[in-house]
């Protein structure tokens, strides 16, 4: 029960994050590539912070009274170590995938949907199915690519398959391929009572509608529509720090509301290299609802990832400033401080 709870609400969490990073991913009209990064922040922004505001509540303890290896954990790897000793079979590799996702081991999760798939001879559509997810929880662009052509290699092995025509419907909005899309969302809400799996795949079928318009000719949002809004700052590191920063550490700059916690309002990665101007516009921004704009008091933070992660870790050294925008004009933020 508690691994079906599991997989049911992570299909729904992952459905809700593709809607946020499709708008990301598209190619756009002009020159600037799709914002990827900022896409890969967005995720990461919803799995983590799902995660977390449910460990926050959730009053429930992960563990069962009738022993304390009885943890997800545990149980993972008791499996992991039997399949070690023997073959197993396919729903085995499966099973051992599944818990790895709910984990968050991404890499063991792919290596178990693999061995899945090689004992099936690639015919087994939820051992696909598990590696494309596992491909876009690792890199949101492997849906317009790999991952998008395993859900299609999916759908074909079993039409029947509701999630695969789910993730497919989105890896074909993924690939600026509306029309098909269009057609597998209306497939699904013919019959969808589920109200949440509804809203879904309506947000699916209008995303679908709007990039049909917008390849037919259409208006096209810009981004330069919020206005010239941006954000400068010129980041420093504090030479008592500069020992803990590794040469090939991610630099996120990021621009959030501290009366308005969400994701942030824009935000930039980029390679730890100091000391380095950064400017953030509009075009940065992580969902269309959540831009720059004059007049905003915002907290730019600059902060060293040493886990590669987009999320805070303990230990990341950070720096940062309160900023008006569109009264203040180009800070220095100097990263002196270790995150707690």
């Amino acid at each position: 029960m508690i691994l079906a709870f599991i997989l049911i609400a992570g299909t729904l969490a992952a459905g809700a994050a593709v809607l946020v990073l499709l708008p990301l991913l598209r190619r756009r009209t002009d020159a600037r590539p799709p914002a990827a990064v900022t896409a890969v922040v967005c995720l990461l922004v919803m799995l983590l912070g799902g995660a977390g505001l449910y460990a926050a509540f959730s009053k429930y303890t992960w563990t069962d009274t009738s022993g304390a290896g009885d943890t997800p954990a545990a149980m993972t790897a008791r499996l992991a170590k039997r399949l070690a000793k023997e073959p197993g079979k396919v729903e085995d590799w499966l099973t051992l995938g599944h818990s790895y996702v709910v984990l968050g081991q991404y890499p063991l999760a792919l290596r178990a949907f693999q061995r899945a798939d090689q004992q099936a001879g690639g015919k087994n559509a939820d051992a696909i199915m598990g590696m494309a997810e596992v491909l876009v929880q690792q890199d949101v662009e492997e849906l317009r690519g790999r991952a998008g052509r395993m859900f299609e290699r999916a759908l074909e092995l079993d039409p029947t398959s509701r999630r695969a025509m789910f993730y497919s419907a989105f890896a074909a909005l993924g690939r600026n391929e509306p029309a098909l899309a269009r057609e597998r969302f209306s497939h699904m809400l013919a019959d969808e009572r589920d109200p949440e799996v509804r809203a879904l795949l309506e947000k699916g079928m209008e995303s679908a509608t709007q990039q049909q318009a917008r390849l037919a000719g259409g208006p096209v949002p810009d981004a330069a529509a919020a206005g010239d809004a941006r954000i400068a700052v010129h980041v420093t590191l504090a030479p008592a720090l500069a020992a803990k920063v590794p040469q090939d550490a991610p630099l996120f700059v990021a621009a959030r509301d501290p009366q308005a916690p969400g994701p942030p309002f824009a935000v930039k990665r980029l390679a730890a290299q100091f000391p380095v101007d950064v400017e953030l516009t509009a075009a940065d921004a992580m969902m269309p609802s959540r831009r720059i704009a004059a007049g905003q008091q915002l907290d730019v933070v600059a902060r060293v990832a040493l886990g590669g992660t987009p999320t805070a870790s303990s230990g990341d050294p950070f720096g940062q400033v309160s900023y008006h925008v569109g009264k203040d004009g180009r800070l220095n933020i100097v990263i002196d401080r270790l995150a707690p």
